[in-house]
């Protein structure tokens, strides 16, 4: 598929600063660049290649100013991130969609499936199954028994859904994910052994949600574990039962929530977060890289570090850490004097 530099321009409403009617088939990264792509600046720490660059145009905020000559051409925009992610979805929606059912695959007698749907080779569908309209499911997928999934969802290949789990329209679910695997109950007992407390809630996920590839959300123990409307959960993440993650909150890789912990709305966690149980996230709370949170935390904060302080205090300790070798080194000194 090919366009002008204004054809693009005018999709995401740009100005052009060049060349408008040169011709652009493909994108790419702005450090690997190529004749003929389109690439895009958001993170000033890449601004040098935008002088070396060979892509043919680069989609850039409409406060940059070049300091210094230049060969592509410029597409200015409010926001060159916001805009190149709207020119991917205009490509993934011309890429063609599969749709009927492959072979072979077991679909339940009970199973309900809606219009325009696709299920991929390999793929078991269980008893009394709900499956909107327009909903993808690649091949190798295992839905249980009473699951519900709404309309225009993607489940990727591997992805495993246990009874009863409900998920909402537009969502995305990647490979290997597993919703509705047991919480980790366990009652302890005098002889030391460990008697298995059963696992009898599901999971439930609002719309517009996507989940990442390997990522697991145990059902809850009662009632509902809750994935709220808007939210995103990067790769590896697990989340326990009981749990509810609020809407539009993003989960960065790795990250852990222990069960029966309450997550507010617009929340951000960074890679290799850990969350205890029993405890509350406020809303628009962030949490840095590996911060360990053992206590409530209100809303509007940031945390960092393990054990999770805020931020404030954070930097001024850290500070202070940074520099206990020479203040060790000050002590001994002073000490030897003193005696």
């Amino acid at each position: 598929m090919e366009f002008t530099a204004q054809d693009i321009a005018s999709f995401v409403g740009g100005e052009i600063v060049g060349e408008p009617n040169l011709k652009i088939s493909g994108v790419s990264k702005i450090e690997e660049g190529k004749p003929g792509t389109l690439s895009f600046l958001s993170n000033m720490k890449y601004a040098e290649f935008i002088y070396e660059t060979e892509a043919s145009a680069v989609l850039v905020n409409n406060g940059f100013v070049p300091k210094k000559d230049y060969k592509t051409t410029l597409i200015k925009v409010p926001d060159a991130y916001a805009a190149i992610s709207q020119l991917l979805d205009i490509y993934v929606q011309s890429i063609p969609r599969k749709k009927g059912v492959e072979s072979p695959v077991f679909i339940s007698e009970s199973a309900k499936l809606g219009e325009n749907i696709y299920i991929g080779a390999f793929s078991y569908v269980g008893e009394n199954v709900t499956i909107g309209n327009n909903v993808r499911i690649y091949p190798q997928v295992w839905i249980g028994d009473g699951v519900i999934i709404d309309d225009d969802t993607i489940l990727y290949s591997g992805v495993k859904l246990y009874p009863d789990t409900k998920i909402g329209k537009h969502c995305i679910i990647h490979a290997g994910a597993v919703i509705g695997s047991d919480g980790f109950g366990f009652a302890p007992l005098p002889d030391g052994t460990y008697k298995k407390l059963h696992q009898i809630g599901n999971v439930v996920i609002e719309d517009n949600v996507e989940i990442g590839a390997n990522t697991t959300i145990d059902c809850s123990t009662m009632g509902s574990t809750l994935i709220k409307q808007g939210a995103k959960l990067d790769n590896l993440i697990q989340v326990g039962h009981n749990v509810v993650v609020g809407e539009n909150t993003v989960m960065a890789a790795l990250t852990g929530i222990a069960g029966s912990s309450t997550v507010g709305k617009n929340c951000i966690f960074a890679g290799q977060v850990g969350v205890a149980g029993h405890l509350k996230i406020g809303d628009n709370v962030t949490l840095g890289a590996k911060t360990g949170i053992s206590n409530n935390i209100p809303d509007g904060k940031t945390y960092l570090g393990n054990p999770g302080m805020d931020a404030s205090v954070f930097k001024r300790a850290y500070a202070v850490f940074r520099n206990l070798p020479e203040l060790y080194r000050e002590v001994y000194r002073l000490k030897k004097e003193t005696k």
